[in-house]
Formats: C-alpha cells, sequence, structure tokens
C-alpha cells in the first residue's frame, strides 16, 4: 500500500477543519496509508526569512518519499492530470509527501528538495482550506483511478 504523507506547517483550530481532516482520512483509509505532519508555525521570528529558514529545517527533517510542494508557481491540474500523477507515481514510489507551507510560503531549501511543484491555480486560499482540498483533490485521484462514481 502507498504511503502518502502531508507535511503541513500549522494545525487546524476550528473543529470544522477538523472534521473534514478526519472525513478525507477515513475515506484515503481503503486507498492508501496517509499519515498527516504538522510543523509548528515560527511566525514570532524577526523576520520572514527567519521564519522561514526555521520551518524549512523542521519541513525537511520529515520530508520521505518524492516531495510534491504545493506552491502557486507549480504546475496547475486537472483532477484527472491528478489521478493519472497519484498513478504514475505509485508506480515508482512507495512513499511521497505533499508539503503545504506558511503564508509566508517555504525556504529556498524546501523549493530545491522539491521534486516538483503542484499549484491549485492563482487565486490564494486559507492555508487550512488548502489542506482540505488536497486531501479532497488525492480522495477524487483514487476515485478516478477505481472507476468509483465520485468524480463527475
Amino acid at each position: 500500500m502507498i504511503t502518502i504523507n502531508l507535511l503541513c506547517v500549522g494545525n487546524l483550530k476550528e473543529s470544522f477543519w477538523k472534521e473534514a481532516e478526519k472525513e478525507y482520512q477515513k475515506r484515503l483509509s481503503r486507498f492508501c496509508k496517509l499519515n498527516i505532519f504538522e510543523v509548528e508555525e515560527k511566525n514570532n521570528e524577526s523576520s520572514p526569512e527567519i521564519t522561514l529558514e526555521k520551518e524549512g529545517k523542521d519541513i525537511l527533517a520529515k520530508c520521505k518519499g518524492y516531495i510534491i510542494l504545493m506552491d502557486r508557481e507549480g504546475k496547475n491540474f486537472s483532477s484527472e492530470d491528478f489521478a493519472q500523477k497519484i498513478n504514475s507515481l505509485s508506480l515508482r514510489q512507495s512513499e511521497f509527501t505533499f508539503i503545504i507551507g506558511s503564508s509566508f510560503g517555504v525556504s529556498e531549501n524546501v523549493k530545491k528538495k522539491a521534486s516538483e511543484k503542484l499549484s491549485f491555480g492563482l487565486s490564494t486560499f486559507p492555508h487550512n482550506l488548502a489542506r482540505i482540498m488536497l486531501l479532497e483533490q488525492i480522495y477524487r485521484a483514487y476515485t478516478i483511478l477505481n472507476n468509483i462514481r465520485y468524480h463527475k
């Protein structure tokens, strides 16, 4: 079974985000092993650069396998393209990690370590929403790949 790691800076505070995350964890359990790791936000530092550097060290310490950075400068994808990406990665890798950075983004070291960058588009989303959107897209990808009526 494929292991997918979701590595996020910050945590979910509101109960509705936590419930949504639990729902997608439950749904995905039939397709993959899902690990969700949280890195503490360092937003009390004196500058964004110092914040990103400290968060980056924590992020890189938890990265495993093929690394995909969710980044606004990354490649946009359709749900079908994303499903094919998951499928092709699964044939070559047993584990991969998706990274969602902080409101400042991620350090250059994290960007360099990423195997590729993907984007939800040019719109800006709250990090909690991006996290749930990514979980939903991973679930949707598996339903597409397994011909389960979910994606229309």
